[in-house]
């Protein structure tokens, strides 16, 4: 690995870290806000932090957040809101599950690992775009249903939680945004796009919020879980981002990738570690499974990385 790829592997590294760690504080606002609530709270104040780099980054071009253009302004508020609402899915989709399992579950691990598969589910659902599909992808599908089966289903049906099933839902709404911010980042701009479906993810999760959790809400919870709710909208989402941009400079695209995907894995030891749930030794197997699938889909990448290098 060159001195760039170590550099950024390791600006990546806690980026992945603070994201990993982030399942364990979701679980934990989960017990006391509504989760339309804590998306809410979580993304403006993640608007709020990225606003604030998008000014110092462009402090000397003075570059307007919204272009007076007609057309670009169109384009671009439209991009705002089609990833926005994909990020609305998907993150409530998220928050719901973690909020669903039982106190017993390993909530933390499972809801981590589980969201992972978005590695996976990108380049299968990139075929009904056209796209080929590498034999890589459908070997780490295969190698991921059995991780699957060992975390989810080793106790039989019993062992698979409603839960799980709103977190694979939450995978695939993820796969989908992704893809649609591959698709406008580079007119956009990464900080200005993250800013704009943070805003508009906020603003539908506090108007759901008022409409079906109002009776829940309440400010003393809000208060408790506020630790929790400034780590997910700072940390998790304004400085984990910022340092996966700088990363990303210097970390190669498959280095980059497989770096990231360790997020899986601090989500399970932090659940470990901090909430005290611990797995049973299928489950672990499981994960480690997982783990593999996730690293075997981004080979392509890799090699195509490589290839293009010499």
């Amino acid at each position: 690995m060159n001195r760039n790829n170590f550099k950024g592997s390791l600006i990546l590294l806690v980026a992945t870290l603070i994201w990993g760690l982030a399942f364990v504080a979701q679980s934990g606002a989960a017990e006391l806000v509504p989760p339309f609530a804590t998306n809410a709270l979580r993304s403006f104040i993640a608007a709020i932090v990225l606003y604030i780099l998008y000014l110092v980054v462009n402090r000397k071009e003075k570059i307007p957040f919204i272009p007076k253009e007609k057309e670009n302004r169109k384009k671009i508020l439209s991009a705002g809101l089609i990833t926005g609402l994909f990020l609305f899915v998907a993150a409530n989709f998220q928050q719901f599950g973690i909020k669903f399992y039982p106190e017993a579950a390993e909530t933390e691990a499972r809801s981590a690992f589980i969201t992972s598969l978005y590695v996976i589910l990108v380049p299968l659902i990139s075929v009904f775009v056209g796209k080929k599909i590498s034999p890589y992808v459908l070997a780490a599908v295969g190698v991921a249903v059995v991780g699957v089966y060992l975390l989810c289903f080793s106790k039989g049906i019993d062992g698979v939680y409603f839960a799980d099933v709103l977190i694979f839902v939450c995978a695939v709404c993820f796969s989908l945004h992704i893809m649609c911010i591959d698709k406008y980042v580079g007119f956009v701009g990464g900080i200005r796009l993250s800013i704009m479906q943070f805003i508009v993810c906020g603003i539908i999760s506090c108007t759901s919020s008022l409409i079906f959790e109002f009776s829940q809400l309440s400010f003393t919870n809000i208060i408790t879980a506020a630790p929790q709710i400034l780590y997910l909208g700072i940390l998790a989402s304004g400085v984990a981002f910022t340092l996966q941009i700088i990363g990303q400079k210097y970390a190669e695209p498959s280095v980059a990738s497989i770096t990231m995907s360790l997020e899986s894995v601090f989500g399970a030891l932090g659940g470990w570690l901090i909430s005290g749930k611990s797995m049973t030794y299928t489950q672990v197997i499981g994960c480690v499974i997982m783990f593999a699938a996730i690293v075997i889909a981004q080979i392509p990448e890799f090699k195509n990385n490589k290839t293009a290098q010499c």
